[in-house]
This record gives structure tokens, sequence and C-alpha cells, in this order.
């Protein structure tokens, strides 16, 4: 990835408040829908799913956390029986005995880019992807920063925390200046930093991105809906979870010092896990991704989250 270098000035950002109603969203063309599966782009029906996060395991908020614990335990088991064709991520993957708290549901924001307030990249073709640093359609133009590789594992709570395959999720965040493609002032043709994965046989779904940027009001997080599959999305409510990962403090410190972060440098020491107006409930526990990485080498987030 390709970062800025030197100082840049940057006018003062106007806060990106929470929209009271977009916590429910994505209502799709059924026409896109089937069109896309004949492209090969489906998400493929799939077992229900609501994300629920796991508390931390053995990381403390506003730390950098080394790589997750391996499942252990009859618990774990459930999780570890995947296919030739899908791997685990154990790295990425916390300790399965954590499953069962359900991950606090958010407002997906003034920028969710779902069509319910607005544009909705999820009728364009070519969302369907891992890698969501790039634009895609008509333009071709990438969101510099540091590596970022974020990684979702889908659990079913009420079935001894087995993978939810094929529930799908749509994830999108800002860029490292803080702005939204596809809202915000000179990237309303632009739709990077947005797509959509659908859950593999082990409950995960995988988005390489860039580390996000901070903005008055907010602490650095991650956005995502997750839906049953693309061909119930068409009905009202199907949206099953709406929630956001919160990254770390020592994560968010070494980023934001780096070459082409000087806004979020700025931005980033306003606002607390505590003080945030999503997060501060509870300091983000249940949503604090496990984190490691560097700068030249790029970051991992994992978080768990349960049905």
């Amino acid at each position: 990835m390709l970062v800025f270098y030197g100082l840049m000035s940057t006018p003062p950002q106007p806060p990106h408040e929470p929209h009271p109603n977009h916590d429910r969203g994505l209502e799709f063309d059924l026409s896109t829908l089937m069109s896309r599966r004949s492209l090969g782009m489906f998400l493929g029906a799939g077992t229900a799913a609501a994300l629920a996060a796991c508390t931390p395991g053995g990381s403390t908020p506003g730390s950098t956390a080394s790589a997750g614990a391996t499942p252990t335990g009859s618990a774990a088991a459930a999780t570890t029986t995947p296919s030739a064709s899908a791997t685990a991520s154990p790295t990425l993957t916390r300790a399965i005995a954590e499953c069962g708290v359900e991950i606090p549901q958010e407002t997906a924001g003034p920028f969710p880019g779902d069509g319910s307030n607005g544009p909705n990249v999820l009728e364009a073709s070519g969302v369907v992807r891992q890698d969501i640093t790039s634009s895609f359609g008509t333009s071709t133009s990438t969101a510099d920063g540091v590596p970022l590789t974020v990684t979702l594992t889908l659990l079913d709570n009420s079935n001894g925390c087995t993978p939810l395959a094929g529930a799908a999720v749509y994830a999108w965040h800002c860029d490292r200046d803080g702005k939204y493609s596809m809202y915000d002032s000179g990237l309303s043709d632009e739709n990077y930093l947005r797509g959509v994965q659908e859950a593999d046989a082990n409950g995960q779904v995988t988005f390489r991105t860039i580390y996000p940027g901070a903005y008055n009001g907010r602490w650095p997080h991650i956005h995502f809906e997750v839906f049953e599959s693309m061909s119930n999305a068409t009905a009202a409510g199907q949206v099953l979870a709406v929630s956001q990962v919160a990254l770390t403090e020592a994560a968010c410190n070494e980023v934001y010092a780096s070459a082409g972060y000087e806004t979020s440098a700025r931005n980033f020491p306003r606002t607390t896990l505590k003080s945030d107006n999503v997060f501060g409930d509870d300091g983000g526990i249940y949503q604090l991704a496990t984190m490691s990485g560097s700068v030249p080498g790029g970051y991992t987030a994992g978080l768990n989250v349960t049905v």
C-alpha cells in the first residue's frame, strides 16, 4: 500500500454522527441479485446469521493483543472441522469457549451505502470481493494506507457455537483521513473500502483493506451488516445484525504516527472508547478486535461473533 509523506494540512472535518434510522437496511433489487448469481458473484443462501461478539481473549481494551488463542476443549471441537478448501485461521480466531455474548446492535451510521439513505453499492456488479482497497466500476482509484486484514468468525450460539457457513457480511469504513466513499466531498464517485463476502465452511469472512482513520467524535472502527442470504435480503428487515469492530489503542497509536495519517493523529486523542457514542456504554469490550502486526508489515484484526 502507498502512503503519503510529509505533513498534510487538512481543514476541520464535521463530525460523522450516527443516523438513528439506519440500524436496519440492505434492501436489494431481486433482479440484480439474480443477475449476480448468473455472473458467479452471489453470496449463496445461508444459515441465518446475527452477529454476537466474544469478550476479547487475553487482550486488554486499549492494547494491541497478540494472535488469538487456538480453540480448545469441547466447545472448540465444534469449530474445527474445516474442509480441504476452507482452512480456519487460528491466529485470528479467539477461543471458542468465549462464545455466547451477543454483539451489541449499533447504528449503521450516516454513510452505509446500502440504499437506506441514498446510494446502494450492493446493487453494483463487483461489490462481492475480498480486497476492498480499490473502487470498482467506473473508477479504479485506490485508498492509500497501512494494510489491514480483517477476519470475522461467525458462530451459531444456539447450536454449540458451530460455524455459520453461508451467512453474508457487508463491511465498510472510512479512509485514512476519516472520509467515506460515496458520501464525502470529492468521493461521491468512489466506492472503495466497501465489500461483501460469504462466510466459508468455518463461518469466516476476510477482507483485505487499509487501516481506517480517526475522525472527530468517533473511536476508529469498521462497520458491518450481516444478512441471511442474498436471495432473502430483498424483504424489509432481512438485515440480521448491524454492529462495528473497534480497533485497539496501541495499534492506532502506531499507525497514526506514520506518514499519511496526520489528520487521524490529531483527531484520535480527542475521543476515548468510554466517550465514544457507540462503544462508550461498555468500553467496546465485546467489539474490540484481537490485533497484531506492524506499520511496515501491516496489521491483522480478528473478532469472533456469535448468533
